[in-house]
């Protein structure tokens, strides 16, 4: 398996998964009768140069799916359990026929494959579904739910326990309560072993206000391996540029009447 990111790393992702869920009932949806033939298909439509790339992704996918009764990379252990994590927290839910159609979905709205090719099965355009497809190729939702799943295993937040603060938007994703500290933990990922980040405005504010008690938590390397890098009071530890970003004012519809 190559170390750089395929550039069709989240349709991967999505197929060893279904393969390794699903097994053969995955591939009837689409109306094959053998992996092999499977596996052409996205070969025959430039999804990927050879078969053994999609039998590899189900292979990483498999270790977590034991009743499938393949061990795939079980070398690997959790290496790469985040890349599950983030499909079960989106599609984890569906049955076999509804993953197989979000698989459809993917490969109509990204590729120019016909529809025709996509087996008997395909229903109409689900609204919910793009918005999920839209996290999937996120780089924060993903980093998230790593976090969530490992803080306890990063020095500072050892033995914490963890709140949810990310739907209140206010300029950190969770609480880590530790003993009787508590601290704000404001979520980055980076694709690779290196990379920047930026932080809005609420954000810096937050991180102001709260000095070392604000840990810019970074999850590096999340194409292969992921690592945190924990940063303890980032204004004064790191250097940021200040930028003005889409200066223009946020339209609002009022209603121009009452409704009762």
């Amino acid at each position: 398996m190559s170390k750089g990111k395929h550039e069709n790393y989240e349709i991967l992702n999505l197929i060893g998964y279904g393969l390794s869920k699903f097994d053969n009932e995955l591939i009837k949806q689409f109306g094959f009768s053998t992996k092999i033939s499977f596996y052409q298909f996205f070969v025959d439509n430039k999804i990927v140069e050879t078969a053994s790339t999609v039998k590899n992704r189900m292979d990483l996918f498999d270790h977590f799916f034991p009743g499938n009764g393949r061990q795939g990379w079980w070398q690997k252990g959790d290496a790469y359990i985040h890349r599950k994590i983030l499909i079960d927290s989106l599609f984890g839910n569906e049955n076999v026929e509804g993953y197989a159609n979000i698989i459809k979905t993917y490969l109509k709205d990204k590729f120019p494959i016909e529809e025709a090719n996509l087996g008997d099965i395909y229903y109409q355009e689900v609204p919910i579904i793009q918005s999920k497809f839209k996290k999937l190729q996120e780089t924060g939702l993903e980093a998230e739910l790593f976090f969530m799943n490992n803080y306890d295993s990063v020095d500072i937040f050892k033995d914490g326990s963890i709140e949810d603060a990310r739907l209140y938007g206010d300029g950190y994703d969770f609480q880590v309560s530790v003993n009787e500290h508590l601290y704000l933990a404001e979520i980055k990922g980076v694709r690779e072993s290196k990379g920047k980040f930026r932080l809005t405005e609420n954000e810096y504010k937050q991180a102001l206000k709260h000095k070392d008690n604000y840990i810019v938590s970074v999850i590096l390397n999340l194409n292969q391996s992921p690592t945190v890098l924990t940063i303890e009071n980032p204004i004064k530890n790191l250097s940021f540029d200040e930028r003005i970003v889409n200066p223009r004012a946020i339209k609002e519809y009022h209603l121009s009447k009452a409704i009762c």
